[in-house]
């Protein structure tokens, strides 16, 4: 019910035709841009704090520029950068809009290579300069470089100290320019190796430039970047003299998808977005897999590399129940699939009283699982329905079959957000006060003391919003009992690999367990953990355990999830509250190819996402003492 911040979005496109070709076929000369423009809105719900695009020009001459960038802050970045275009290409007279030529060498974003991003900042940084793309100039076309990702890199220290050791001098620490300044000291290197080859052959002046921007591999350009890297990352890049690439990380953790014909290659962090602006089925779109990479050069040929051997499968699983859209076929399927399996122990907490069960859902996100849930309670109720005629004898009357088969699930859109709350009063009690309204609700569909309010939602996090706006909006319905159901498993640890949680103390179910230690006197268990943790500090990768899932050990689910009922629930709340949790063994079910579960397990992929979930209940028992 708290949104996240995640993920950030990106979009390649290389034209492989030149712009006339458009025109001609599909009666627009801004093809790429307007593919580029879809595909970035279609990901929009990826990033809205920013954005960014970058073009290249591949038949530019000396002395005109052939590689653009544009950048904008806030939820509206995407709108504020094409309209600046479309007013440039406003101000064109008809002579010049219908001349091709004209058009490619005087528009900035007319080109051939395109790169967009959507950023959600996991870090909180919000200036312009932490926009993607980032651009790294050189006098030589090929040297030119220009970067963006889906990342967050979990080693910093250790690739920051990499680059500084070969003699490099970054301006910032932040993973983001170290991976700029890392990846193109490696293209530099790269296009000095064709250089000596040129040379070799005899070559000279223009011959080796032609020749170094025809037989440069930038697949060597990750092969020497990217095996240092600890993280969850897709990251794209393209050069002045027209090479690009995606690589996403040896786990899977950050998604990737790609199409090709004879006339496009494109790259984006969700399918769906690809199917839309390209028109085309999902069996055409293909995932790059883990530790791949997708590499075009100059002359729009692809290949698929291997860059680190694949790992095993652990791609983000919260992808599937939150951040991406849910058009996607097989998100769909699995959100729904999440619904359903959470049946039985919901029929469990109503008490098996399906008939004064209305089923709703909070927020929009949580939709598709609640047609999951709601399909599942059909299945159910049809099963009773079909013992209860068998019961009835070879000749039933027409008042029992109308009787039985006249139950239905009873499915209502109960909650509307309404308003986002203004910041003009700030005062506590004020504030949450109006905060309760945020939401509202549909009266009449709840039969007072006697209903039960099943509300379906993806994930429990903060859950501040339910405590301080849903269940005393609900409340006011005046239902028997208030059952609110989790289509994920309790979120337990931070997430180091892009999503915005990194604190202890952000967690509704930490907060749980370690009220339930000081309740039962176990105190002593939190300072244990405290020193283990310290001592991760210093044992090599390969030797860290994640020594926080001893915090939760001593509870079973069921006592967590009782617990954070006791936390969330208002004081003033007249109806029965009850908290419902999917298992990780349904949401595996749900999403068998997506087995990243570290938000819930503690088992993270990496060696560096074990340190820092160490480190950061270090941070919080330090904060703690003082």
């Amino acid at each position: 019910m708290e949104p996240l911040n995640h993920e950030c979005g990106m979009v390649m496109i290389r034209l492989l035709k030149p712009m006339s070709y458009y025109r001609k076929k599909y009666g627009d000369f801004q093809y790429g841009l307007g593919r580029l423009y879809l595909m970035m809105e279609k990901q929009k719900n990826r990033g809205q704090e920013g954005a960014g695009i970058a073009c290249v020009k591949l038949k530019a001459n000396p002395g005109e520029d052939y590689m653009f960038r544009d950048r904008a802050l806030g939820s509206g970045a995407i709108s504020e950068m094409f309209d600046k275009i479309q007013a440039e290409i406003g101000q064109c007279t008809k002579e010049q809009l219908a001349d091709n030529n004209w058009l490619c060498k005087n528009l900035p974003f007319i080109g051939d290579l395109y790169l967009g991003h959507l950023r959600y900042s996991s870090g909180g940084t919000k200036s312009i300069q932490e926009v993607h793309p980032l651009l790294r100039r050189n006098n030589w076309r090929a040297k030119n470089l220009a970067i963006c990702g889906n990342f967050t890199i979990t080693n910093n220290d250790e690739v920051f100290k990499e680059i500084v050791s070969k003699g490099q001098h970054p301006r910032d620490n932040a993973s983001t320019y170290f991976m700029l300044e890392q990846m193109g000291h490696r293209l530099d290197r790269e296009v000095e190796r064709v250089f000596h080859i040129a040379e070799d052959k005899g070559l000279q002046g223009l011959d080796i430039t032609q020749y170094i921007e025809d037989h440069m591999d930038i697949a060597n350009v990750m092969r020497t970047s990217a095996p240092i890297w600890d993280g969850g990352y897709v990251v794209g890049g393209i050069t002045g003299s027209g090479e690009s690439y995606v690589i996403r990380d040896p786990w899977g953790i950050r998604t990737a998808f790609w199409y090709a014909d004879d006339e496009v290659i494109v790259t984006a962090s969700e399918r769906a977005a690809i199917q839309t602006a390209m028109n085309v089925t999902s069996d055409k779109v293909n995932e790059l897999q883990p530790g791949q990479a997708l590499c075009i050069n100059k002359k729009g040929k692809y290949k698929l590399e291997q860059i680190i051997e694949q790992k095993a499968n652990l791609s983000c699983s919260f992808e599937r129940v939150y951040f991406s859209r849910g058009n996607d076929i097989d998100i769909y399927r699995e959100r729904k699939e999440l619904g359903r399996q959470l049946v039985q122990p919901v029929l469990d907490a109503v008490e098996g009283d399906l008939d004064h069960s209305v089923f709703s859902f909070i927020p929009n996100t949580a939709e598709v699982a609640s047609f999951g849930l709601v399909q599942g309670f059909e299945e159910y109720l049809n099963r009773e329905k079909m013992q209860q005629i068998k019961a009835l004898g070879p000749n039933p009357s027409d008042a029992d079959l109308e009787r039985i088969l006249s139950r239905r699930v009873r499915n209502e859109k109960v909650a509307w957000k309404d308003i986002k709350l203004r910041t003009f009063i700030t005062a506590g009690d004020s504030r949450n006060a109006l905060a309760a309204h945020v939401y509202d609700i549909t009266y009449g569909t709840i039969e007072k003391g006697v209903d039960n309010l099943v509300v379906i939602d993806d994930s429990i996090v903060r859950g501040t919003t339910l405590r301080e706006q849903i269940l005393r909006i609900l409340d006011r319905l005046e239902p028997k009992r208030i059952v609110i159901v989790s289509s994920s498993p309790q979120v337990r640890y931070p997430d180091y690999y892009g999503i915005d949680m990194s604190s202890m103390d952000h967690f509704i179910a930490f907060k749980a367990a370690m009220a339930l230690l000081e309740e039962r006197g176990m105190w002593n268990v939190v300072t244990d953990v405290y020193c283990k943790c310290r001592e991760q500090l210093t044992k090599p990768a390969a030797e860290r355990v994640n020594c926080v899932k001893e915090i939760y050990a001593p509870f079973t689910v069921d006592e967590i999830s009782d617990k954070i009922r006791e936390l969330l629930t208002p004081a003033d709340c007249k109806a029965q509250v009850k908290i419902v949790y999917q298992t990780l063994d349904g949401l595996h079910k749900a999403c068998p190819n997506h087995l990243g579960d570290w938000y819930f397990s503690g088992d993270f992929p990496t060696p560096g996402g074990t340190l820092l979930v160490n480190k950061a209940f270090i941070d919080y028992y330090e904060k703690y003492n003082k």
